[in-house]
């Protein structure tokens, strides 16, 4: 029912998925009402990047952000795990133009945002409900989403790969259990034949089997195999999570997914933004709030 931030600072190191630069993210409590802020801590002077689709610099290959010069991208495998895990308010420092990649999931920050506890703010949250159904039809690629009483999720992905084909994943109702049980650890996905394509285009320079899982022309070539057979359906349903979360704020309804990926979901939440008439927006019930993670929170400070 309430906003919340973490605890106290956390902070990580790796490198970036497409540049392979090293980099240093750390995460700061924030004041409620402050939302989710990205910050450029290398350049000159830092330069402060509102976690909203007014800012959406770039969707190819990844979600980027970007205010004038200054852009960081890959920001969706940690924007799904502040959205999965229930965070409205943080203040993310980074000292590289793109997030360290991980494993190639939103796990490493779910563990990493648990490490430093969460903290309900005295702040009421606010969602946004759909009262009716808007879509986006590209070719055979579509997203809409209609109302419902809480965030359903049903995505489809249909490759010609032998190892993926057709992929369905449903879900009912989004919490943090669900979130980190079902979504969380499901790592991105590429084609080895189309590795020299993205060197050559300066993509994935940072990629490898510890943080992506890479498929031939007939199977998936990391040793230790998938997490769950339908890996890359939950992946993108991970993606869409991430995207999701630039309205600025929970989502109320039920979104259907057809071939998705980042330029769609951004698409959805341009359509959303742009018919106001479609939604409103009213405080978070009970049943969606998030009470796991808390036992930090008797010796945190106020924020």
């Amino acid at each position: 029912m309430y906003q919340q931030t973490i605890a106290e600072k956390v902070s990580c190191t790796g490198r970036g998925l497409h540049s392979g630069a090293p980099v240093h993210l750390t995460l700061y409590p924030a004041r409620a009402n402050s939302g989710i802020v990205f910050v450029r801590t290398d350049l000159p002077t830092p330069v402060e990047i509102p976690a909203r689709s007014a800012h959406v610099h770039s969707t190819v290959f990844a979600t980027t952000l970007g205010r004038g010069d200054a852009t960081i991208g890959t920001v969706e495998h940690l924007m799904a795990a502040l959205y999965g895990v229930g965070i409205d308010n943080i203040r993310v420092e980074v000292d590289g133009a793109e997030l360290p990649v991980m494993d190639g999931s939103s796990a490493p920050f779910v563990y990493l945002l648990r490490s430093a506890g969460l903290f309900v703010q005295q702040e009421r949250r606010r969602v946004l409900r759909l009262r009716r159904k808007l879509e986006v039809v590209d070719g055979g690629r579509r997203i809409s989403i209609e109302p419902s009483r809480d965030l359903r999720v049903s995505y489809a992905v249909d490759f010609e790969h032998p190892a993926i084909r057709r992929q369905e994943f449903h879900m009912r109702t989004l919490d943090a259990e669900t979130f980190e049980r079902e979504i969380s650890a499901a790592r991105t996905f590429g084609f080895l034949e189309e590795v020299q394509a993205l060197w050559e285009a300066g993509l994935a320079k940072g990629g490898s089997l510890e943080n992506t899982v890479v498929l031939d022309h007939r199977r998936v070539v990391n040793p230790e195999g998938l997490r769950w057979a339908d890996e890359f359906v939950r992946h993108k349903a991970l993606d869409l999570f991430g995207d999701l979360a630039l309205i600025g704020m929970p989502l109320q309804g039920h979104v259907r997914v057809e071939r998705g990926g980042h330029w769609l979901h951004q698409r959805l939440v341009e359509e959303i933004l742009a018919n106001p008439s479609a939604w409103s927006v009213g405080h978070a019930s009970r049943r969606g709030a998030s009470v796991r993670g808390l036992q930090r929170l008797a010796a945190a400070p106020r924020y």
